[in-house]
Protein backbone atom coordinates (compact mmCIF):
# COMPACT_ATOMS: atom_id res chain seq x y z
CA UNK A 1 0.00 0.00 0.00
CA UNK A 2 3.11 2.21 1.01
CA UNK A 3 4.60 1.45 -2.40
CA UNK A 4 1.98 2.10 -4.47
CA UNK A 5 1.40 5.70 -2.51
CA UNK A 6 5.11 6.38 -3.16
CA UNK A 7 4.29 5.83 -6.58
CA UNK A 8 1.43 7.41 -7.23
CA UNK A 9 3.14 10.57 -5.65
CA UNK A 10 6.04 10.37 -7.61
CA UNK A 11 4.06 9.76 -10.86
CA UNK A 12 2.09 13.06 -9.82
CA UNK A 13 5.14 15.04 -9.37
CA UNK A 14 6.34 14.13 -12.77
CA UNK A 15 3.44 15.00 -14.66
CA UNK A 16 3.47 18.40 -12.49
CA UNK A 17 7.09 18.74 -13.92
CA UNK A 18 6.63 18.11 -17.46
CA UNK A 19 3.85 21.01 -17.83
CA UNK A 20 6.70 23.40 -16.91
CA UNK A 21 7.66 24.36 -20.37
CA UNK A 22 4.01 26.35 -20.44
CA UNK A 23 5.24 28.24 -18.10
CA UNK A 24 7.64 30.20 -19.96
CA UNK A 25 6.09 32.77 -22.59
CA UNK A 26 6.88 30.92 -25.75
CA UNK A 27 5.70 27.45 -24.56
CA UNK A 28 9.91 26.66 -23.50
CA UNK A 29 12.78 25.24 -25.85
CA UNK A 30 9.32 22.86 -27.23
CA UNK A 31 7.09 25.65 -27.53
CA UNK A 32 6.01 28.20 -30.64
CA UNK A 33 8.39 30.98 -31.56
CA UNK A 34 8.90 32.97 -34.40
CA UNK A 35 11.66 32.36 -36.89
CA UNK A 36 13.34 35.99 -35.64
CA UNK A 37 13.29 35.07 -32.26
CA UNK A 38 16.64 33.28 -32.34
CA UNK A 39 18.35 36.62 -34.71
CA UNK A 40 16.99 38.85 -32.08
CA UNK A 41 18.14 37.24 -28.92
CA UNK A 42 21.55 36.85 -30.36
CA UNK A 43 22.04 40.77 -31.65
CA UNK A 44 21.86 41.23 -27.84
CA UNK A 45 24.90 41.25 -25.77
CA UNK A 46 24.68 38.23 -23.25
CA UNK A 47 27.64 40.05 -21.07
CA UNK A 48 29.59 43.11 -20.41
CA UNK A 49 32.81 43.28 -19.03
CA UNK A 50 34.61 46.25 -18.15
CA UNK A 51 32.45 48.08 -20.62
CA UNK A 52 32.71 45.89 -23.59
CA UNK A 53 29.64 44.22 -24.65
CA UNK A 54 29.74 40.53 -25.73
CA UNK A 55 27.80 38.67 -28.12
CA UNK A 56 27.63 35.28 -29.45
CA UNK A 57 26.39 33.37 -32.61
CA UNK A 58 26.76 29.49 -31.55
CA UNK A 59 26.05 27.86 -28.52
CA UNK A 60 29.61 26.85 -27.85
CA UNK A 61 30.55 30.60 -28.01
CA UNK A 62 27.75 31.37 -25.68
CA UNK A 63 29.51 28.46 -23.05
CA UNK A 64 33.16 30.24 -23.54
CA UNK A 65 31.44 33.40 -22.61
CA UNK A 66 29.47 31.88 -19.63
CA UNK A 67 32.76 30.04 -18.56
CA UNK A 68 35.34 32.81 -18.86
CA UNK A 69 32.62 34.90 -16.83
CA UNK A 70 32.91 32.21 -14.07
CA UNK A 71 36.38 32.27 -14.08
CA UNK A 72 36.72 36.14 -13.90
CA UNK A 73 34.40 36.15 -10.62
CA UNK A 74 35.69 32.91 -9.44
CA UNK A 75 38.91 32.43 -10.38
CA UNK A 76 39.91 30.70 -7.08
CA UNK A 77 37.82 27.98 -7.11
CA UNK A 78 39.01 25.07 -8.97
CA UNK A 79 36.15 22.59 -7.72
CA UNK A 80 33.40 24.95 -8.73
CA UNK A 81 34.83 26.00 -11.98
CA UNK A 82 35.41 22.45 -13.24
CA UNK A 83 31.61 21.53 -12.58
CA UNK A 84 30.07 24.74 -13.63
CA UNK A 85 31.97 24.65 -16.90
CA UNK A 86 31.26 20.76 -17.24
CA UNK A 87 27.63 21.41 -16.82
CA UNK A 88 27.70 24.81 -19.48
CA UNK A 89 29.53 22.52 -22.06
CA UNK A 90 26.69 20.11 -22.23
CA UNK A 91 24.14 22.78 -22.97
CA UNK A 92 25.92 24.27 -26.12
CA UNK A 93 22.60 22.47 -28.13
CA UNK A 94 20.45 24.31 -26.53
CA UNK A 95 21.71 27.72 -26.70
CA UNK A 96 21.95 26.59 -30.32
CA UNK A 97 18.08 25.98 -30.64
CA UNK A 98 16.64 28.68 -28.47
CA UNK A 99 19.43 31.57 -27.63
CA UNK A 100 17.86 32.78 -25.10
CA UNK A 101 18.86 29.97 -22.40
CA UNK A 102 21.95 31.72 -22.18
CA UNK A 103 20.35 34.55 -20.36
CA UNK A 104 19.06 32.08 -17.83
CA UNK A 105 22.11 30.06 -17.61
CA UNK A 106 23.83 33.73 -17.16
CA UNK A 107 21.73 34.43 -13.79
CA UNK A 108 22.99 30.94 -12.59
CA UNK A 109 26.21 32.63 -12.29
CA UNK A 110 25.83 33.88 -8.58
CA UNK A 111 23.68 32.14 -5.70
CA UNK A 112 21.15 33.52 -4.55
CA UNK A 113 22.63 33.52 -1.20
CA UNK A 114 26.20 32.59 0.53
CA UNK A 115 26.39 32.32 3.88
CA UNK A 116 29.71 31.97 5.95
CA UNK A 117 30.07 31.94 9.93
CA UNK A 118 32.11 30.97 12.30
CA UNK A 119 31.05 28.48 14.99
CA UNK A 120 32.91 28.21 18.09
CA UNK A 121 32.98 25.34 21.17
CA UNK A 122 34.65 24.15 23.93
CA UNK A 123 37.08 21.13 23.70
CA UNK A 124 37.25 18.00 26.47
CA UNK A 125 40.03 19.93 28.01
CA UNK A 126 38.54 23.65 27.89
CA UNK A 127 40.27 25.01 25.27
CA UNK A 128 38.03 26.75 22.37
CA UNK A 129 38.20 25.59 19.64
CA UNK A 130 36.96 27.56 16.03
CA UNK A 131 35.85 26.39 12.84
CA UNK A 132 34.17 27.90 9.54
CA UNK A 133 30.78 26.90 8.88
CA UNK A 134 28.74 27.46 5.64
CA UNK A 135 25.48 27.28 3.96
CA UNK A 136 25.37 28.21 0.03
CA UNK A 137 21.44 28.66 -0.54
CA UNK A 138 21.81 28.30 -4.65
CA UNK A 139 18.43 28.40 -6.08
CA UNK A 140 14.83 28.26 -4.87
CA UNK A 141 13.40 28.38 -8.41
CA UNK A 142 11.45 25.07 -7.98
CA UNK A 143 11.03 25.27 -3.74
CA UNK A 144 13.20 25.47 -0.97
CA UNK A 145 16.54 24.74 -0.57
CA UNK A 146 17.60 21.49 0.00
CA UNK A 147 20.89 19.78 0.37
CA UNK A 148 23.23 17.70 3.03
CA UNK A 149 25.43 19.49 5.23
CA UNK A 150 29.06 17.50 4.96
CA UNK A 151 31.64 17.79 7.68
CA UNK A 152 36.01 17.27 7.52
CA UNK A 153 38.90 19.15 6.33
CA UNK A 154 37.79 19.28 2.69
CA UNK A 155 35.09 21.39 3.28
CA UNK A 156 35.14 24.84 2.01
CA UNK A 157 33.94 27.18 0.39
CA UNK A 158 34.60 26.19 -3.50
CA UNK A 159 33.41 22.81 -2.44
CA UNK A 160 30.09 23.85 -1.03
CA UNK A 161 29.24 26.47 -3.41
CA UNK A 162 30.26 23.73 -6.28
CA UNK A 163 27.78 21.17 -4.57
CA UNK A 164 25.18 23.28 -4.48
CA UNK A 165 25.26 24.70 -7.95
CA UNK A 166 24.90 20.51 -8.63
CA UNK A 167 22.45 19.96 -6.02
CA UNK A 168 19.84 22.76 -7.93
CA UNK A 169 19.84 20.56 -11.06
CA UNK A 170 20.25 16.92 -9.49
CA UNK A 171 16.76 17.98 -7.00
CA UNK A 172 14.93 19.30 -10.27
CA UNK A 173 15.42 15.49 -11.90
CA UNK A 174 13.41 14.25 -8.76
CA UNK A 175 10.23 16.07 -9.82
CA UNK A 176 10.03 17.34 -6.56
CA UNK A 177 9.28 20.70 -5.51
CA UNK A 178 12.87 21.09 -4.25
CA UNK A 179 15.72 24.10 -4.89
CA UNK A 180 19.56 23.43 -4.61
CA UNK A 181 21.64 24.23 -1.34
CA UNK A 182 24.47 22.87 0.54
CA UNK A 183 26.59 23.59 3.19
CA UNK A 184 29.01 21.71 6.31
CA UNK A 185 31.75 23.03 7.97
CA UNK A 186 35.65 22.20 8.01
CA UNK A 187 35.37 20.28 11.25
CA UNK A 188 36.72 17.10 11.26
CA UNK A 189 34.45 14.96 13.33
CA UNK A 190 36.77 11.34 13.23
CA UNK A 191 39.15 13.83 15.39
CA UNK A 192 37.06 15.04 18.10
CA UNK A 193 35.21 12.67 21.06
CA UNK A 194 31.22 11.82 20.76
CA UNK A 195 30.99 15.10 23.36
CA UNK A 196 33.26 17.19 21.35
CA UNK A 197 30.57 16.49 18.47
CA UNK A 198 27.37 17.11 20.22
CA UNK A 199 29.07 20.34 21.30
CA UNK A 200 30.08 21.66 17.80
CA UNK A 201 26.96 20.72 16.26
CA UNK A 202 24.61 22.63 18.87
CA UNK A 203 27.06 25.02 18.17
CA UNK A 204 26.79 25.02 14.25
CA UNK A 205 23.16 24.67 14.01
CA UNK A 206 22.83 27.93 16.89
CA UNK A 207 23.72 30.33 13.84
CA UNK A 208 22.39 27.66 11.11
CA UNK A 209 18.86 27.77 12.43
CA UNK A 210 18.53 31.95 11.69
CA UNK A 211 18.86 30.49 7.98
CA UNK A 212 17.15 27.11 7.65
CA UNK A 213 13.62 25.78 8.20
CA UNK A 214 10.48 23.55 6.85
CA UNK A 215 9.12 25.85 4.10
CA UNK A 216 12.57 27.67 3.47
CA UNK A 217 15.51 25.48 3.61
CA UNK A 218 15.55 22.04 3.93
CA UNK A 219 19.62 21.23 4.81
CA UNK A 220 19.79 16.92 4.61
CA UNK A 221 22.63 14.31 6.05
CA UNK A 222 25.81 14.29 3.68
CA UNK A 223 29.66 13.14 4.50
CA UNK A 224 30.27 12.81 8.01
CA UNK A 225 26.95 13.72 8.85
CA UNK A 226 25.13 10.73 9.73
CA UNK A 227 22.33 9.44 12.76
CA UNK A 228 24.16 10.66 15.59
CA UNK A 229 25.40 14.62 14.11
CA UNK A 230 21.81 14.35 12.91
CA UNK A 231 20.14 14.00 16.10
CA UNK A 232 22.27 16.95 17.66
CA UNK A 233 21.74 19.16 14.98
CA UNK A 234 18.18 18.52 15.03
CA UNK A 235 17.88 18.62 18.93
CA UNK A 236 19.69 22.14 19.24
CA UNK A 237 17.10 23.46 16.08
CA UNK A 238 14.25 22.08 18.56
CA UNK A 239 15.69 24.36 21.55
CA UNK A 240 16.22 27.50 19.79
CA UNK A 241 13.11 27.73 17.45
CA UNK A 242 9.71 27.43 17.25
CA UNK A 243 9.36 25.59 13.80
CA UNK A 244 8.85 22.17 13.62
CA UNK A 245 9.47 19.84 10.32
CA UNK A 246 7.46 17.14 9.00
CA UNK A 247 8.69 13.49 8.83
CA UNK A 248 10.64 13.43 5.44
CA UNK A 249 11.83 17.11 5.18
CA UNK A 250 15.75 16.74 5.45
CA UNK A 251 17.40 16.78 9.13
CA UNK A 252 14.49 18.17 10.43
CA UNK A 253 12.84 14.59 10.89
CA UNK A 254 12.68 15.24 14.25
CA UNK A 255 16.42 13.49 14.32
CA UNK A 256 15.15 10.01 12.70
CA UNK A 257 16.44 8.95 9.51
CA UNK A 258 13.98 6.04 8.22
CA UNK A 259 15.91 5.42 5.12
CA UNK A 260 19.44 6.99 4.53
CA UNK A 261 20.19 3.57 1.97
CA UNK A 262 18.48 5.13 -0.52
CA UNK A 263 21.16 6.78 -2.08
CA UNK A 264 23.30 3.57 -2.80
CA UNK A 265 19.97 2.18 -4.01
CA UNK A 266 19.49 4.50 -5.96
CA UNK A 267 22.86 4.08 -7.77
CA UNK A 268 22.85 0.58 -8.08
CA UNK A 269 19.08 0.64 -9.64
CA UNK A 270 20.06 3.38 -12.23
CA UNK A 271 22.87 1.31 -13.20
CA UNK A 272 20.11 -1.72 -13.52
CA UNK A 273 18.17 0.27 -15.77
CA UNK A 274 21.37 1.54 -17.74
CA UNK A 275 22.29 -1.95 -18.45
CA UNK A 276 18.94 -3.72 -19.35
CA UNK A 277 18.72 -0.84 -21.96
CA UNK A 278 21.67 -2.40 -23.55
CA UNK A 279 20.68 -6.47 -22.89
CA UNK A 280 22.09 -7.02 -19.68
CA UNK A 281 21.60 -7.31 -16.54
CA UNK A 282 23.60 -6.54 -13.27
CA UNK A 283 23.35 -10.29 -11.86
CA UNK A 284 27.17 -11.77 -12.18
CA UNK A 285 28.77 -8.37 -12.87
CA UNK A 286 31.99 -7.98 -11.08
CA UNK A 287 31.53 -4.58 -9.16
CA UNK A 288 34.28 -2.48 -7.54
CA UNK A 289 33.03 0.37 -4.53
CA UNK A 290 35.22 2.71 -3.14
CA UNK A 291 34.83 4.45 -0.02
CA UNK A 292 33.22 2.26 3.02
CA UNK A 293 30.81 4.64 4.25
CA UNK A 294 26.50 4.87 4.07
CA UNK A 295 26.34 5.07 0.32
CA UNK A 296 29.40 2.69 -0.23
CA UNK A 297 27.71 -0.04 1.99
CA UNK A 298 24.16 0.77 0.76
CA UNK A 299 25.69 0.08 -2.65
CA UNK A 300 27.04 -3.24 -1.78
CA UNK A 301 24.01 -4.48 0.12
CA UNK A 302 21.53 -3.73 -3.24
CA UNK A 303 24.28 -5.29 -5.66
CA UNK A 304 24.13 -8.39 -3.49
CA UNK A 305 20.09 -8.53 -3.55
CA UNK A 306 20.64 -8.36 -7.27
CA UNK A 307 23.04 -10.94 -7.49
CA UNK A 308 26.02 -8.98 -8.69
CA UNK A 309 29.69 -9.85 -7.14
CA UNK A 310 30.68 -6.79 -4.83
CA UNK A 311 34.91 -6.73 -4.93
CA UNK A 312 36.01 -3.80 -2.30
CA UNK A 313 35.51 -1.52 -0.47
CA UNK A 314 38.26 1.85 0.73
CA UNK A 315 39.04 4.20 3.17
CA UNK A 316 41.45 6.38 4.07
CA UNK A 317 44.11 3.91 5.25
CA UNK A 318 44.09 1.87 1.79
CA UNK A 319 41.51 -0.68 0.24
CA UNK A 320 40.53 -4.37 0.34
CA UNK A 321 39.74 -6.86 -1.79
CA UNK A 322 38.06 -9.85 -2.11
CA UNK A 323 38.90 -11.94 -5.14
CA UNK A 324 35.84 -13.92 -5.18
CA UNK A 325 33.35 -11.50 -4.06
CA UNK A 326 32.06 -9.94 -1.01
CA UNK A 327 29.49 -12.90 0.42
CA UNK A 328 26.33 -11.57 2.98
CA UNK A 329 28.30 -12.84 5.91
CA UNK A 330 31.33 -10.94 4.65
CA UNK A 331 29.66 -7.90 3.74
CA UNK A 332 28.04 -8.19 7.64
CA UNK A 333 31.26 -7.98 9.02
CA UNK A 334 32.50 -5.05 7.30
CA UNK A 335 29.39 -3.22 8.47
CA UNK A 336 29.60 -3.94 11.66
CA UNK A 337 32.93 -2.56 11.85
CA UNK A 338 32.50 0.43 10.10
CA UNK A 339 29.25 1.54 12.33
CA UNK A 340 31.84 2.41 14.97
CA UNK A 341 32.64 6.01 14.64
CA UNK A 342 36.83 6.05 13.44
CA UNK A 343 37.20 2.52 12.58
CA UNK A 344 38.89 1.88 9.13
CA UNK A 345 38.24 -1.06 6.80
CA UNK A 346 41.90 -2.66 6.92
CA UNK A 347 40.36 -4.58 10.39
CA UNK A 348 38.45 -6.85 7.94
CA UNK A 349 41.70 -9.01 6.98
CA UNK A 350 41.98 -10.45 10.40
CA UNK A 351 38.40 -11.68 10.22
CA UNK A 352 38.65 -12.95 6.53
CA UNK A 353 41.58 -15.33 5.38
CA UNK A 354 41.08 -14.33 1.86
CA UNK A 355 41.29 -10.87 1.82
CA UNK A 356 43.35 -8.61 0.35
CA UNK A 357 44.96 -5.24 1.53
CA UNK A 358 46.29 -3.06 -0.59
CA UNK A 359 46.84 -5.45 -3.05
CA UNK A 360 47.44 -5.00 -6.13
CA UNK A 361 48.38 -1.47 -4.91
CA UNK A 362 46.07 0.29 -7.54
CA UNK A 363 42.36 -0.25 -6.42
CA UNK A 364 41.64 0.92 -10.45
CA UNK A 365 43.92 -2.69 -11.84
CA UNK A 366 41.29 -4.93 -9.99
CA UNK A 367 39.31 -6.71 -13.15
CA UNK A 368 35.87 -5.72 -13.27
CA UNK A 369 32.53 -5.06 -15.00
CA UNK A 370 31.32 -2.12 -13.31
CA UNK A 371 32.52 0.84 -10.96
CA UNK A 372 30.87 2.52 -8.13
CA UNK A 373 32.82 5.60 -6.72
CA UNK A 374 31.69 7.32 -4.22
CA UNK A 375 35.23 10.05 -3.49
CA UNK A 376 35.03 13.41 -5.59
CA UNK A 377 37.34 13.09 -8.08
CA UNK A 378 39.20 10.03 -8.16
CA UNK A 379 39.01 8.89 -11.73
CA UNK A 380 40.61 11.15 -14.06
CA UNK A 381 41.12 10.59 -17.73
CA UNK A 382 44.22 8.19 -17.02
CA UNK A 383 42.12 6.00 -14.90
CA UNK A 384 39.13 5.81 -17.10
CA UNK A 385 41.89 4.72 -19.45
CA UNK A 386 42.80 1.77 -17.26
CA UNK A 387 39.60 0.64 -16.30
CA UNK A 388 38.69 0.10 -19.76
CA UNK A 389 42.33 -1.81 -20.38
CA UNK A 390 40.82 -4.15 -16.98
CA UNK A 391 37.34 -5.12 -19.42
CA UNK A 392 34.88 -1.99 -17.07
CA UNK A 393 32.15 -1.33 -18.98
CA UNK A 394 30.27 1.22 -17.40
CA UNK A 395 31.03 3.56 -14.31
CA UNK A 396 27.90 4.26 -12.47
CA UNK A 397 28.55 7.50 -10.04
CA UNK A 398 27.57 6.57 -6.15
CA UNK A 399 29.26 9.97 -5.07
CA UNK A 400 29.03 13.63 -5.18
CA UNK A 401 31.44 14.15 -8.78
CA UNK A 402 33.70 11.37 -8.35
CA UNK A 403 34.26 11.55 -12.19
CA UNK A 404 36.44 14.60 -13.29
CA UNK A 405 35.12 16.26 -16.82
CA UNK A 406 38.36 14.26 -18.34
CA UNK A 407 37.38 11.09 -17.23
CA UNK A 408 33.82 11.84 -18.82
CA UNK A 409 35.70 12.67 -22.43
CA UNK A 410 37.50 9.92 -21.92
CA UNK A 411 34.12 7.71 -20.98
CA UNK A 412 32.93 8.83 -24.79
CA UNK A 413 35.96 7.88 -26.52
CA UNK A 414 36.50 4.66 -24.91
CA UNK A 415 33.02 3.66 -25.20
CA UNK A 416 32.56 2.64 -21.51
CA UNK A 417 28.76 3.56 -20.38
CA UNK A 418 28.62 6.11 -18.04
CA UNK A 419 25.64 7.20 -15.17
CA UNK A 420 26.82 10.84 -13.81
CA UNK A 421 25.87 11.47 -10.88
CA UNK A 422 22.91 13.85 -10.96
CA UNK A 423 21.00 11.16 -12.35
CA UNK A 424 22.41 8.10 -10.49
CA UNK A 425 21.58 9.90 -6.95
CA UNK A 426 17.89 11.64 -7.60
CA UNK A 427 16.11 8.70 -7.25
CA UNK A 428 17.58 8.58 -3.78
CA UNK A 429 16.81 12.30 -3.37
CA UNK A 430 13.10 11.68 -4.48
CA UNK A 431 12.68 9.62 -1.85
CA UNK A 432 14.48 10.83 0.79
CA UNK A 433 12.23 14.02 -0.10
CA UNK A 434 9.39 12.23 0.12
CA UNK A 435 6.88 13.90 3.12
CA UNK A 436 5.26 10.72 5.30
CA UNK A 437 3.70 11.05 8.78
CA UNK A 438 3.93 6.71 8.59
CA UNK A 439 6.46 4.61 8.48
CA UNK A 440 7.77 3.60 5.43
CA UNK A 441 8.70 0.15 4.85
CA UNK A 442 12.02 -1.20 3.43
CA UNK A 443 10.65 -3.01 0.87
CA UNK A 444 8.38 -0.35 -0.90
CA UNK A 445 11.45 1.81 -0.34
CA UNK A 446 13.55 -0.53 -2.48
CA UNK A 447 9.92 -0.29 -5.50
CA UNK A 448 9.69 3.35 -5.30
CA UNK A 449 13.68 3.77 -5.92
CA UNK A 450 13.47 1.43 -8.73
CA UNK A 451 10.68 3.23 -9.91
CA UNK A 452 12.00 7.09 -9.62
CA UNK A 453 15.49 5.38 -11.47
CA UNK A 454 13.64 4.02 -14.21
CA UNK A 455 12.31 7.42 -14.77
CA UNK A 456 14.56 9.47 -14.59
CA UNK A 457 17.13 7.33 -16.74
CA UNK A 458 14.37 7.00 -19.39
CA UNK A 459 14.40 10.87 -19.17
CA UNK A 460 17.91 11.53 -19.26
CA UNK A 461 17.87 8.83 -22.27
CA UNK A 462 15.07 10.78 -24.01
CA UNK A 463 16.70 13.95 -24.00
CA UNK A 464 19.83 13.06 -24.95
CA UNK A 465 17.97 11.73 -28.58
CA UNK A 466 15.88 14.49 -28.72
CA UNK A 467 19.01 16.97 -28.37
CA UNK A 468 21.10 14.55 -31.14
CA UNK A 469 23.65 13.42 -28.88
CA UNK A 470 22.28 9.80 -28.23
CA UNK A 471 23.00 6.93 -25.65
CA UNK A 472 25.19 10.34 -23.59
CA UNK A 473 23.52 10.34 -20.80
CA UNK A 474 25.71 13.08 -18.94
CA UNK A 475 24.48 15.73 -21.65
CA UNK A 476 20.77 14.64 -21.69
CA UNK A 477 21.06 14.52 -17.94
CA UNK A 478 22.54 18.58 -17.50
CA UNK A 479 19.84 19.79 -20.26
CA UNK A 480 16.68 17.87 -18.99
CA UNK A 481 17.74 19.12 -15.70
CA UNK A 482 18.62 22.56 -17.03
CA UNK A 483 15.21 22.94 -18.65
CA UNK A 484 13.38 22.50 -15.81
CA UNK A 485 14.51 25.26 -13.78
CA UNK A 486 15.15 27.46 -16.47
CA UNK A 487 11.57 27.10 -17.79
CA UNK A 488 10.44 28.29 -14.55
CA UNK A 489 12.89 30.67 -13.94
CA UNK A 490 11.69 32.74 -17.16
CA UNK A 491 8.33 32.72 -15.51
CA UNK A 492 10.11 34.53 -12.71
CA UNK A 493 11.66 37.45 -14.87
CA UNK A 494 14.97 38.57 -13.90
CA UNK A 495 15.53 37.69 -9.99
Amino acid sequence: MLGSRLRRVGSALGRRQSSLARLTPAGGVHGSQSMTEPRQWRNKALLRVHGEELFFKTGTQAVNLLVNESKRRDGNKSVYLDQFGCFMQSLAPVFDRSPRYAWIAKILLEPERFISFRVSYIDDSGNTRTNRGFRVQYSSTLGPYEGGLHFGAHVDADLVKSMAFDGNFGNALTGARLGGAAGGSNFEPRLASEPEIQRFCQSFMTELSKYVGPDRDLPSMGVNVGAAEVGYLYGQYKRTTEDYARHGRGILWGGALPHPEVFGYSAVHFAKHLLESRGESLAGKRCLITGSGKVALAVAERLLALGAVPLTFSDTSGHIYEPDGVAATKFEQISTIKAERGARVGRYIIASTTAKFNEPEDIYSIPCDLVFPTIRGEIDADVAARLADNGCAAVVDAGYAPSTPAAIRAYKKLGMAYGPFKASLAAGTAIASTSSERVIYKEAVIDAVDEEAKRIFEEAKRTANEYNVRGDLHQGTNIASFLRVANVMAAHGAI
